[in-house]
């Protein structure tokens, strides 16, 4: 038995340096890009003086609200599930923070999912947006310039989760809209669609 374990433990012991070395992650292409190529030339062509002046992408919140969970809760359970397959993200449940009579929703009621991405996955979901989502919309002809809320955060609408390639038709009860809340730290909405434009965003002509 005692020869067992020592065997045991010096295969393990072998075993271990190959376990060790495993390639480190990939860095999101849209990432490398912002910092070899986009950097640079909003440095230049704001007329910044500090490469810590460039703005950048801060956070990308997705928010899918679902007003028919209010009734039926098992409703929610889709759409969290669609959530987390669109983002690779576990979703948050969102809750009323008020009561309203007239749509009959109460404090603390399930109502919505959200998800906030940051670092390299919120650079590969913008990446997935820009060159594969957007491109499969229906009469798709760019996105409005005049979504920005002023401080350099970016909004945009989406009608329908089966643009995203992720989604499998035939799982999909129903067609559930949501927000993309692109979070940037942008000192003006100029500054923001500077940005997003060179991160490929299609804005309208």
């Amino acid at each position: 038995m005692a020869k067992d374990k020592k065997q045991k433990e010096s295969s393990q012991e072998q075993k271990a340096p190959d376990q060790a070395r495993h390639s480190a992650k990939e860095r999101p292409r849209l990432r490398s890009k912002f910092d070899k190529e986009v950097a640079p030339a909003l440095l230049k062509e704001l007329e910044l003086k500090n490469v810590m002046a460039v703005p950048r992408l801060h956070k990308i919140v997705v928010n899918m609200g679902v007003g028919e969970a209010t009734q039926n809760a098992k409703v929610l359970d889709p759409a969290v599930n669609e959530l987390g397959q669109i983002t690779g993200q576990k979703p948050v449940v969102t809750r009323a923070k008020k009561s309203i009579a007239a749509f009959k929703v109460r404090q603390g009621q399930s109502i919505g999912a959200m998800v906030t991405l940051r670092g390299d996955r919120m650079y590969e979901f913008l990446d997935r947006l820009v060159n594969i989502v957007l491109p499969r919309v229906r009469d798709f002809k760019g996105v409005s310039t005049k979504s920005f809320d002023g401080r350099g955060n970016f909004t945009l609408g989406l009608h329908d989760q089966l643009i995203f390639p992720e989604i499998s038709y035939e799982k999909v009860d129903k067609q559930k809209g949501m927000n993309v809340t692109i979070v940037t730290t942008a000192a003006n909405d100029n500054q923001a669609r500077t940005l997003l434009k060179h991160l490929g965003m299609p804005f309208r002509a």
